[in-house]
Order: structure tokens, then sequence, then C-alpha cells
């Protein structure tokens, strides 16, 4: 009988599947966008969604709930302190899943974009980052001629 086998088991053991969601929501919550497979993607987004939902309330417990679901400190972190006061007046559809037209090479899988609806604004660290470029030169060329100094 097939009582209680509902779902995209995704041909995995349970605790490997679930290891895997585990990881990819860290990622996904990481770097707010993720490319993989599109049952991985729709199996996925209602995971990353719950903790969404859990974090725009920053109590004690739903902090300890999604530690506990989610088992990454950082992501966590990140989770409370970035995500969940972004999307706090939206009721629900934290992320989209975008189809690729290329499919993967080796099984022919159909690939996925899955991202967060609203993006991080890139304007305060644009500038950090032309700084740091900026600086980066001017360091190097010091180095370089005490190695041909001391070389010579």
């Amino acid at each position: 009988m097939r009582h209680g086998r509902a779902g995209n088991h995704l041909s995995r053991t349970t605790a490997h599947r679930n290891a895997m969601i585990k990881n990819l929501a860290a990622s996904l919550i990481e770097h707010e966008r993720v490319k993989t497979t599109l049952p991985k993607a729709r199996n996925l987004r209602p995971f990353v969604e719950k903790l969404v939902t859990l974090s725009k309330q920053p109590t004690v417990h739903r902090r300890r709930l999604v530690q506990s679901r989610l088992g990454n400190a950082a992501a966590t972190k990140k989770l409370f302190d970035v995500l969940g006061p972004r999307f706090q007046a939206r009721p629900g559809g934290y992320l989209r899943i975008l189809k690729m037209s290329k499919r993967r090479l080796g099984d022919g899988g159909e690939q996925a974009i899955i991202e967060f609806v609203e993006k991080t604004p890139k304007d305060t660290a644009a500038p950090a980052t032309e700084t740091a470029a900026a600086k980066a030169p001017a360091r190097k060329s010091p180095a370089k001629s005490k190695k041909a100094a001391a070389g010579a």
C-alpha cells in the first residue's frame, strides 16, 4: 500500500532529502539566488517561505525554531536581521522560480533559478567595492618592488 507517500521524494532517502533541502535553503538565504533543478526548487519554496514567515517576528522562540529547522547559525542571523524586516509588509509569496531554457548536461534535467522577490539594494555595497578596488593596486606595487629589491 502507498499510504502517506505523497510529495516528490527526489529519488533520495528521507535523511538525504532533508539534508539537501536544509543546505539549499541555507545557500538561498546566504546568496538570495540559487540555480538548481526544477523539482528541487519546487520542494525548497514552501520550506523557505515558512522560515521567512517565522523570521518576521524576532522572538527568541521563533529564532530557536528556525535554527532547529535550518541548522545554520549564519543563515538564521541573516534571516532575522535582513530578510524578516524586508518582507514585514508582505503577507506571503517571498520567492519566485524562474525556469531556464537550457537543460542540465548529463541527465537533461530541467534547471531553474529560485530567488527572493525583493532584492537587497546594491547602492550601499557599490561604494565599498570601488574603494577596495582602488586601494588594492596601490598596495600591490610596493610589495612587488620590495621583492625585486630583495632578489637583486
